[in-house]
């Protein structure tokens, strides 16, 4: 009894010196993931600058160079159509007319009274008939429409015999040796547009042909849109459009800045942001310390944001805190090589 007791006692103690060993080394291999795995790490960056030409993407469609719908601006029975639709027209040509017969004799009666003042009238009431005249003239004016400038016959609503009332829609005339567009650009792309700067469209109707079209106008004003963002309604003219462009026809595009533009760039994890959108980065100063600065930035993609402001300098070296995990999965972008 007394030597099995014993066998029992070895047995146990040899199982305790097990346990305590493997418990020692399951310490040891606790502390060193411990020592590779910290919860919280700090690295640098540093800001860096690229030198690029600012391509801004835009879209839209094309309208005729000019348009207008022209109406009669007297009352009467149309005595006269003389275009049709599709029909080539030049400035100042005839192209419908209404009953004038009232009109005609009014200028005619007063035309007699100004003979008869210059014989025998005053100063005075011959002045008076001269502004009737006047006004008679462009009543009889008013029962023409005429084309207000060279372009082509769109749509024609008006038959001879027809009664319209002043101010009705009847003919339509377009200018489409020259189309138009207007593009929306955004307050950021804005600085990098200027009147005359050129444009390349491309079109569905004619995708292997680049279309040149250049900025003819900027609006002193620009508007905000619903989406918070503040535009500018910039109008582009094509001069000489392919035949295969017609007005609403829809394009994409681009347009680039006229010269170089440098930017800096600041690594995105870098960056943090805060209510309201607001966004900060810490910069490492030459004696060690450490500030706060307020920034604004543009994301570029790649684990790139463009500086926008800010009181941050090519070269300053900006502190990133991540966690261990992430620090060891995350390297460090590089910049973009070419122009975007």
């Amino acid at each position: 009894m007394v030597r099995k007791n014993r066998k029992k006692i070895r047995r146990y103690l040899i199982a305790i010196i097990a346990i305590a060993a493997l418990a020692a080394v399951g310490f040891l291999l606790l502390g060193d993931r411990t020592e590779e795995m910290p919860a919280a790490a700090v690295r640098e960056a540093v800001v860096t600058s690229n030198t690029y030409t600012q391509i801004i993407d835009i879209s839209g469609y094309v309208e005729p160079y000019d348009s207008q719908t022209l109406r009669f601006r007297s009352t009467g029975a149309v005595t006269g159509v003389f275009v049709e639709e599709g029909d080539h027209v030049v400035k100042g040509q005839r192209l419908a007319s209404i009953d004038n017969t009232q009109q005609l004799a009014s200028l005619q009666e007063i035309r007699d009274q100004i003979e008869e003042a210059e014989l025998s009238g005053s100063e005075r009431d011959l002045r008076l008939l001269r502004l009737k005249e006047t006004n008679a003239e462009n009543s009889l004016e008013y029962t023409n429409i005429v084309a207000p400038f060279d372009g082509e016959v769109a749509s024609v609503d008006v038959d001879e015999g027809d009664f319209f009332e002043g101010g009705d829609e009847v003919i339509t005339v377009v200018d489409r040796s020259k189309l138009k567009a207007v593009v929306e650009v955004d307050e950021i792309d804005m600085q990098y547009v200027t009147e005359g700067q050129d444009a390349e469209l491309v079109f569905e109707s004619c995708p292997e042909e680049t279309v040149h079209a250049f900025v003819s106008y900027i609006p002193m004003l620009g508007r905000y849109t619903d989406q918070g963002i503040g535009v500018v309604d910039v109008e582009l003219l094509i001069e000489d459009p392919p035949a295969a462009i017609m007005p609403g026809f829809t394009f994409e595009g681009t347009m680039a800045a006229e010269s170089e533009v440098s930017m800096l760039l600041i690594p995105q994890n870098a960056i943090t942001r805060g209510r309201g959108g607001s966004e900060t980065v810490d910069v490492k100063r030459a004696d060690g310390s450490t500030e706060t600065v307020s920034i604004r930035t543009k994301y570029l993609g790649e684990g790139l944001s463009e500086l926008l402001s800010g009181d941050v300098s090519e070269g300053d070296v900006l502190i990133v805190r991540s966690s261990g995990r992430s620090m060891m999965m995350d390297a460090p972008p590089a910049p973009p090589g070419g122009p975007r």
